[in-house]
């Protein structure tokens, strides 16, 4: 396990993980004649795809070559919440000073107990991703190991000290995800970095942070580490942070960086980066040309994701990928009839709810082959970078709507009008909802609060049942909450759409029932 690098050596946290995920003394069963589907990747998508397909009655294999899980359990969405939740312990601490609480210091945090506690967790939860429940109690048959396609319909899996064992199938699914991106920086490599695969190993608290992108993962993870204790500096080539996001919502997580003491570095280029008396030292150039260095002792990347298909000879079955993944239509299918994929390997949307979609919408393609073929083109699909505030969206921007032609009405409910909202002191918000310019149809929406991944699926639901938004307005929401913002969008749509004409109708009745 010590060769593992996103375990820590000897910790019995990480040593239960390992144990479920990815067994020393597994022994692979037996191979069925031919399988229903063989399935590449353990992570989200070939978990789901197994747990399923096998639920249904289908004979199916999994292969593993790393740890069952994936990204998501591993190295991702788990130890990244694990992490973000123990500094907002602390963040929440310190800001109970007001109250008469003994004020702290972000440095006061104990850095490794924080990373202990995140590690704990993910051991917890790893049981119900593990092998052995795989195989025992949903009837899987998992096999750990490399695996390729040998052309025709044979997988076949290369396990250590053991011969290579062949699956034969009549659907193939890969799901082998995808892993970090590293930037072409000279220097990077020589110097020594980390990415989501390493970062949760650490055990030290780092003194100084770099973090080179600002998507999802360098802006979490940059608050997070800046919360337990880190100074940090983040480095981003755009002039703002969180790109790809609603720029009203990235300003307020910008906001609340410099309040916290994340210097944001905006405009730059990364042009190298040298190991100099124990420190790396990152030389940017700015957008006026001017060069700068920063000392730090640890850089984390986060500037994207790369499809797992190295290995695979994909080329042996007529199996087409680029430089986003495997190359599939909207059902999924590859340009090999007989072989699909799902989950990050194939999709823009890297997210482990959409890996899990995208596994239901395989099951069903390849399992029921007389039943009409379900597309991706029917998703309506909800995100959320898990800042604080936390930032959520789902459907199209307004730009999105400007390219397409589509005239909108945007209502944007600021949280300082929202009572709990007050209360709890996240007045920095908003709720921001998109309208088919003259209805009440959702194109989209996005939130801005403490718990917005929470709030957002009010408006998914809205959306995917094709309700307007004058249906949330007659929805009871208890009070005091923060998702009472999304009700009073509705009101204020609903007040806009009286005419004048209306409104002195119902002045001349008010004033009559008087």
């Amino acid at each position: 396990m010590s060769a593992n690098p996103s375990l820590v050596p000897g910790d019995p946290h990480d040593d239960t993980l390992a144990a479920h995920v990815s067994p020393a003394d597994w022994k692979n069963p037996e191979p069925a004649d031919r399988y229903n589907l063989v399935i590449l990747g353990a992570g989200t998508a070939g978990l789901i795809t197994a747990a399923v397909a096998a639920g249904l009655g289908a004979r199916v294999a999994l292969v593993e070559r790393h740890m069952m899980g994936g990204d998501c359990l591993n190295v991702g969405c788990v130890p990244s919440k694990g992490v973000i939740r123990e500094s907002r312990r602390a963040h929440e601490a310190r800001s109970a000073a007001g109250i008469g609480l003994p004020a702290s210091e972000p440095a006061d945090v104990d850095f490794a107990a924080a990373m202990e506690r995140m590690r704990a967790r993910r051991a917890h939860i790893s049981e119900e991703d593990s092998a052995a429940r795989y195989q025992n109690e949903l009837g899987v048959d998992v096999f750990l190991g490399e695996a390729r396609f040998a052309g025709g319909d044979i997988v076949e899996v290369d396990t250590p000290g053991s011969d290579t064992t062949k699956l034969r199938f009549k659907k193939a699914v890969i799901a082998t995800g995808a892993r970090a991106a590293a930037p072409p920086i000279p220097g990077l490599a020589e110097a020594g970095y980390r990415d989501n695969e390493t970062i949760f190993a650490l055990t030290e608290r780092p003194q100084r942070l770099g973090v080179i992108g600002s998507g999802p993962i360098g802006c979490e993870l940059a608050q997070a580490f800046r919360r337990l204790g880190c100074e940090v500096v983040l480095f981003e080539q755009a002039d703002r942070i969180m790109t790809r996001e609603d720029p009203d919502a990235a300003a307020v997580v910008q906001q609340a960086f410099e309040e916290e003491g994340i210097e944001t570095v905006l405009g730059c280029q990364v042009e190298s980066i040298r190991a100099e008396a124990g420190a790396k030292v990152v030389r940017i150039t700015c957008s006026k040309g001017t060069a700068q260095e920063y000392a730090v002792d640890e850089i984390l990347v986060g500037v994207g994701r790369a499809p797992n298909v190295e290995g695979l000879n994909l080329e042996a079955v007529g199996v087409e990928y680029e430089r986003y993944g495997v190359k599939v239509d909207d059902a999924l299918r590859t340009a090999n009839p007989a072989i699909y994929a799902a989950g990050d390997v194939c999709m823009r949307w890297k997210f482990t709810h959409a890996a899990d979609a995208t596994a239901k919408i395989v099951v069903r393609n390849t399992l029921f082959p007389f039943l009409p073929k379900q597309k991706t083109t029917g998703l309506v699909m909800p995100w959320c970078t898990y800042t604080d505030p936390e930032v959520a969206h789902v459907g199209m921007y307004e730009a999105d709507a400007r390219e397409q032609g589509i005239e909108v009405d945007t209502i944007q409910i600021p949280l300082e009008r929202v009572n709990r909202a007050v209360l709890d002191g996240d007045e920095g918000g908003f709720v921001k909802v998109h309208l088919k310019k003259g209805t009440d149809k959702i194109l989209g929406a996005t939130i801005v609060a403490s718990h917005a991944g929470e709030m957002i699926s009010e408006i998914t639901l809205a959306m995917v049942a094709k309700l307007g938004l004058g249906t949330i307005l007659n929805v009871i929401h208890p009070y005091p909450t923060q998702a009472e913002a999304i009700k009073r969008a509705a009101g204020e749509h609903a007040r806009g759409r009286l005419t004048p004409t209306v409104a002195k109708i119902f002045e001349r009745i008010m004033a009559w029932s008087r």
